[in-house]
């Protein structure tokens, strides 16, 4: 394997990580609206029509739930597609596909079939896309037994993720955050997997851990940073997998800080962070809390078109802050 590493952005290492799943498995083929000659609505997908044809990049229909019931059976009969939704959003015209037969094909067949489809989905608000082209609905997913549900934060994890889910034989939801796309970071060449189902720590901490996913990784580091000024330490926990949910790790950080902040862009109420709280309030984590769990999460609210409001709906790096130092203070 080449070790070597490179800088790349994380839309370039999604890319790479397709192209290498395409030469090393016929099985794999791309699917999705407008993926081909035009590269894909964000362009992800690139020139992989030109390197491997139109037999393996698929331009499919504007009808997300024909294209994913073509990728659900494409999967069921020994292929390893690897769908794309222009929005994630568009994955509520394909839940029938997704929740009633990819997740449980494999259950009620009785194991005599696997459903290895990885699904990727560009997600998050920041854009000015608006409220039908703006949602984090990963918890949607989460909550769907038989399906795998994932948010890389780094252009390192989203290849070394999506090389593991084509891998995997469940079918895979890969939550990418529209706004990460041209974050650059270093990616080793060649072919690695990251785990599913298994967290990091982007920074260690005593005094509060903040669980983050996708973005919010990032803004809850810089959050770090300010409050490591006041002399608060904070430890940050990326989840990088919503289903499976590494307990270990979030239990083991909390038992060291005693105190929990939930950071997460989808709205507030049964969103990741009532999961993550509920770990703790069930495990002996619970006896080390020195203050009350605390969740932060997207407003009650469609996503708003003005940028202003926009930004006001989802945590921003000053309202991490803020929580953070009321949590350490005893104020919450």
């Amino acid at each position: 394997m080449d070790t070597a590493v490179r800088e790349l952005s994380y839309s370039q290492a999604i890319q790479e990580a397709m192209a290498i799943a395409l030469e090393a498995d016929e099985r794999v083929i791309l699917m999705g609206e407008d993926i081909g000659v035009y590269g894909g609505a964000f362009q992800v997908t690139g020139d992989l029509i030109e390197r491997f044809g139109p037999e393996r990049v698929i331009d499919t229909p504007i009808s997300e739930l024909g294209g994913a019931g073509v990728a659900v059976g494409a999967a069921v009969t020994g292929l390893r597609p690897i769908f794309e939704f222009q929005f994630s959003d568009f994955a509520t015209l394909a839940m029938e596909q997704i929740v009633n037969q990819a997740a449980k094909m494999r259950y009620m067949l009785g194991g005599a079939v696997s459903v290895p489809l990885v699904m990727r989905f560009p997600a998050g608000s920041g854009t000015g896309a608006a409220a039908q082209h703006s949602q984090s609905l990963e918890a949607w997913l989460g909550h769907v037994p038989g399906l795998k549900v994932i948010q890389p934060s780094t252009p390192h994890d989203v290849k070394g993720m999506l090389l593991a889910a084509v891998a995997d034989p469940d079918p895979v939801m890969i939550f990418e955050h529209k706004l990460l796309y041209k974050m650059k970071g270093p990616v080793p060449e060649g072919h690695y997997t990251v785990p599913i189902g298994k967290a990091a720590i982007r920074r260690d901490g005593k005094d509060l851990t903040i669980v983050a996913t996708s973005i919010m990784v990032h803004k809850a580091l810089e959050a770090a940073e300010t409050l490591a000024g006041e002399g608060i330490d904070i430890e940050v926990v990326d989840l990088r997998s919503i289903r499976p949910l590494d307990r270990e790790t979030i239990i083991a950080s909390v038992k060291k800080t005693s105190r929990l902040l939930c950071v997460y862009e989808g709205v507030k109420t049964l969103g990741i962070g009532a999961e993550i709280s509920a770990t703790i309030a069930e495990s002996e984590a619970f006896d080390y809390l020195d203050a009350p769990i605390v969740r932060l999460g997207g407003s009650e609210t469609p996503i708003p078109y003005n940028p202003e409001l926009e930004k006001a709906a989802v945590p921003q790096v000053p309202d991490i802050v803020a929580a953070a130092r009321d949590l350490v203070s005893g104020v919450r």
